[in-house]
C-alpha cells in the first residue's frame, strides 16, 4: 500500500530547516527557497544540504556539474553512460552524497525550461534509484515531488511556455535558442514519475545494489532500460507473462522461474548442503541477475547456490507474493489442517496457482530423504527459508509478524507434505 505523501506545506516546513541556504552578489544576500529548488545553468559553491562532512562538501559540488553534464546542461567529453556511472558510483560508495544527489536532481527538474534537459534528469533520477535509496529523513520529501508528477504533463508543458515567454526579452539570441527547445522529446515526464515512484518503495524497503563490486555500465544501462522494459525481478507475474510472449509465447509458466529452478537441479543442488540456506556470492547472483533480466543463462555457472538465491531473490521482490495479499488470511488460519491448505491453493488466480505449484513441485524434490541426508535440508528448513518469499504479513506490530511467521511457515510445510503437484512435471 502507498502511503500518503508529505503536504506542501510540510515539504516548505523540512527545506527551510535542512536546505544550506545559498547567497549570491557582493552583498551576500539569501537565495530563496523557491530559487534554491528551482533550475539553474551555473555552478555551486557549497552542498544544498546542510552537512559537516568535509569530503561531502567538497563532493556535492563536483556532482552538481556530473548532472548538469547528464542533463545536457554542461559539456563534457564524457559520454552519457560514464557520467551516470560516476555519479552513482560516487552515491553507492558514500552514503551521505545520496540524498544530495536526489535534492540537486529535485532543483533540476524544477522550472527547467528545456524538456530534453528535464527528461535526462527524471531519467539520472530514475537509474539511481536502482542502485540507492534516500535516506529514510529524506524520503518522504522525495516522494512528495515525485508524487505531483504523477499526472503532471499538460502542467510541465504549460509551466514551460510561461516561463519561456517570461525569460525571451531577457535573454540573448544564442540562450533563447536553447530556451526555446521545448518540443516533446522522448517520454512524457509522468512516465519516469511513475516509475520512480513505484522504484522508490520498493528501494526503501530492500536498500538498493547490495555486494562489493562497484556499479557497472552494464548496471546503469539496464537500470535505464527498465524505464521502459519492466524487469523480470520487482514486476507482477502478469507484467512479467506479458513480457514473455514475445520470446515464449507458448509458454504457461514464467521463464525466469523455470530456468533458474532447472539450473538448480542441473548443478546439483539438491545434493549440496544448506542449499536455500547457505546464500551464494552476492555479486556472482547480481551478474546473473543481468544475464536473465536479457533472457540469457550463462554455462559458466557452477555454483548451485547462486541460481538459488537469485530464484528466493525473484519471488521474494514479485510485485506482489505468489499468494496474493487476499489470500493471506485463509493461509494462516488454515495452517495447521492440510485439506484446508490445499483449498486455498485451488482458489488461487490461475498464473499464480501455476506459479505455487510449480515451486512446491520444486521443493519436494529436495524433502525427498534421500537429499535431505545430503542436504541438511528437511522439510521444516524448507518451509522456513521459503515461506517469506511467498507470503507477505502487512503488520507493523512486532508480535504479530513473530506469531505469523510460524503460521506462513507451518502452511507452506503443510503444502510440501500434502499439495498434490503431480500436473506440473513437464509444464513450461
Amino acid at each position: 500500500t502507498l502511503r500518503k505523501p508529505i503536504s506542501q506545506s510540510s515539504m516548505a516546513d523540512w527545506a527551510s530547516k535542512n536546505l544550506n541556504m545559498h547567497t549570491q552578489g557582493i552583498f551576500r544576500r539569501r537565495i530563496s527557497i523557491s530559487n534554491m529548488l528551482s533550475w539553474n545553468g551555473g555552478s555551486i559553491k557549497k552542498p544544498m544540504l546542510i552537512t559537516s562532512n568535509r569530503a561531502i562538501k567538497k563532493e556535492a559540488c563536483e556532482m552538481f556539474k556530473l548532472v548538469q553534464s547528464y542533463m545536457g546542461d554542461r559539456q563534457t567529453r564524457m559520454d552519457r553512460n560514464h557520467v551516470a556511472l560516476v555519479t552513482v558510483t560516487k552515491c553507492w560508495s558514500m552514503q551521505g552524497l545520496r540524498d544530495e544527489l536526489y535534492i540537486q536532481l529535485i532543483r533540476q527538474t524544477t522550472d527547467n525550461m528545456c524538456y530534453q534537459s528535464l527528461a535526462w534528469g527524471w531519467e539520472l533520477m530514475a537509474i539511481s534509484l536502482a542502485f540507492f535509496s534516500p535516506s529514510p529523513k529524506f524520503q518522504s520529501y522525495l516522494e512528495g515531488y515525485i508524487y505531483r508528477h504523477l499526472d503532471s504533463d499538460e502542467n510541465i508543458a504549460q509551466r514551460i511556455k510561461e516561463l519561456v515567454d517570461l525569460k525571451n526579452k531577457k535573454i540573448s539570441k544564442s540562450r533563447k535558442k536553447r530556451k526555446q527547445n521545448t518540443e516533446d522529446e522522448g517520454l512524457p515526464i509522468s512516465t519516469y514519475a511513475k516509475y520512480c515512484y513505484r522504484k522508490l518503495q520498493k528501494v526503501a524497503v530492500t536498500g538498493g545494489k547490495k555486494g562489493l563490486r562497484k556499479p557497472t555500465v552494464e548496471e546503469i544501462t539496464h537500470a535505464r532500460n527498465a524505464i521502459i522494459t519492466p524487469s523480470l525481478f520487482g514486476s507482477s507475474l502478469e507484467e512479467i507473462m506479458l513480457r514473455q510472449q514475445d520470446v515464449y509465447p507458448g509458454n504457461k509458466l514464467p521463464w525466469v522461474q523455470t530456468q533458474l529452478s532447472q539450473q538448480v537441479l542441473a548443478l546439483g543442488g539438491e545434493q549440496t548442503e544448506g542449499i536455500f540456506r547457505i546464500p551464494g556470492d552476492i555479486d556472482e547472483v547480481n551478474a546473473l541477475k543481468l544475464q536473465v533480466d536479457q533472457w540469457r543463462i550463462p554455462s559458466s555457472l557452477s555454483d548451485p547456490n547462486i541460481p538459488a538465491s537469485l530464484l528466493k531473490l525473484w519471488y521474494r521482490e514479485l510485485e506482489e507474493p505468489v499468494i496474493p495479499q487476499q489470500f493471506y488470511k485463509e493461509c494462516i488460519s488454515n495452517y495447521e489442517n492440510p485439506d484446508a491448505a490445499v483449498a486455498v491453493v485451488q482458489l488461487l488466480p490461475e498464473l499464480n496457482r501455476l506459479v505455487l505449484c510449480y515451486l512446491i513441485h520444486f521443493l519436494q524434490i529436495f524433502a525427498q530423504p534421500s537429499n535431505v541426508g545430503r542436504t541438511k535440508m528437511d522439510v521444516n528448513n524448507l518451509a522456513m527459508v521459503m515461506a517469506p518469499n511467498c507470503l507477505r504479513c502487512q503488520s507493523d506490530d512486532p508480535r504479530v509478524i513473530f506469531e505469523n511467521t510460524r503460521k506462513e511457515m507451518s502452511f507452506l510445510r503443510m503444502l510440501i507434505v500434502h499439495l498434490d503437484t503431480s500436473f506440473i512435471k513437464g509444464l513450461v
